[in-house]
């Protein structure tokens, strides 16, 4: 069982001897190789980071311990975040966790049910508003500072140095850096994040390279790659629906600094690497983090990526976060049978 970041990784850490080494077990998440989908793709050394493997159940977790402990440390009284899902769960239960009360505002009719079920689960005060994420956390910012509380999103700077620590852990697994990183892009911390790590791991001489970071945002919440904000951004990958990034420098950055790019993937392309995840690898992601991997497909495709190359790509969060989804999509429905097993023999029959 993980020790929780900051016990594992105190050294590359913000923390003091007042920090508070909380953990709901966070991190220490499996670095899994592809069999079938590679072998499809003629991709060797292909890999899949499993953050869905997470207390909460995404990569939101890694940085939210590190940011609740800050908070504590300062005498907090109070969270606030705006969320699409997973940011809501991790402050919840890390603020349950520590006794700290937690506002979540989400936007309305934006956020999966499985995470509106984990925030209400730990007992967080949920205001849905009538408008998208970027309005959510424009809101959240201005209720920080007028009623002091602590704004748990990305741009709190202790968010980003949790969520760096999945890059050590890559690094420890591979005994070396990947040449390629595929992850998912929203609001853009978690690229900030992971280059970072990076970085500070060649720093300590534990790596002696670093990977081409590609990030990969949904074509109808693309702003990054589009070049502007997105005022009404649309994608069926709800965890990456935000249409003005809060850390969209700093991810532009650890793109030209690694010669990496930033791209969108369809809705279609994002569904399709879903299903074959699901099927292929037994892994069940939501339809965010397929988007890394439905980029990595397109990059290869349009030989942007080396093959034989080591290639990681991020899965940020498990397909139990958006479960309606996959019976939305299902090609293989339930199927009702009479309990005999002359019935259940002619059902079977048609599998392959």
């Amino acid at each position: 069982m993980s020790l929780g970041i900051l016990n594992t990784y105190s050294e590359f850490l913000p923390l003091s001897e007042k920090t508070p080494r909380i953990s709901l077990g966070e991190g220490g998440t499996p670095l899994v190789q592809s069999e079938r989908l590679a072998k499809s793709l003629g991709i060797p050394n292909l890999f899949f980071k499993l953050e869905g493997c997470n207390p909460t159940g995404s990569f939101k977790d890694r940085g939210m311990v590190m940011a609740v402990a800050n908070a504590i440390e300062n005498d907090s009284r109070q969270l606030i975040c705006a969320s699409t899902g997973n940011t809501s769960a991790a402050a919840a239960a890390y603020g349950a966790h520590c006794g700290i009360p937690t506002v979540v505002l989400v936007p309305k009719g934006n956020v999966a049910t499985g995470k509106v079920a984990q925030a209400i689960a730990y007992g967080a005060k949920i205001l849905s508003i009538n408008g998208n994420f970027d309005k959510a956390l424009e809101l959240a910012q201005i209720l920080a500072v007028d009623l002091k509380m602590t704004l748990v999103n990305s741009i709190n700077p202790y968010r980003i140095e949790g969520q760096k620590t999945a890059s050590f852990e890559i690094c420890e697994r591979l005994g070396s850096a990947p040449d390629y990183l595929c992850i998912p892009v929203g609001n853009a911390g978690n690229i900030t994040a992971y280059w970072r790590g990076f970085k500070e791991w060649k720093d300590a001489e534990f790596i002696s390279s670093t990977p081409k970071m590609f990030g990969f945002q949904a074509e109808g919440a693309a702003p990054i790659v589009l070049g502007h904000p997105v005022k009404e951004p649309q994608t069926i990958a709800s965890a990456i629906k935000i249409g003005n990034p809060a850390s969209w420098t700093t991810a532009l950055e650890a793109c030209a600094e690694s010669n990496g790019l930033i791209d969108s993937v369809s809705d279609e392309e994002i569904l399709s690497a879903y299903k074959s995840l699901a099927r292929m690898e037994g892994i069940f992601c939501e339809p965010a983090s397929a988007a890394s991997v439905a980029g990595m497909i397109k990059a290869k495709r349009n030989n942007l990526i080396n093959p034989d190359a080591s290639i990681v790509c991020v899965l940020t969060g498990t397909g139990l976060k958006d479960p309606d989804l996959a019976s939305q999509i299902a090609d293989r429905p339930l199927q009702e049978v009479e309990a005999t097993t002359e019935a259940l023999s002619i059902a079977l029959q048609s599998i392959n």
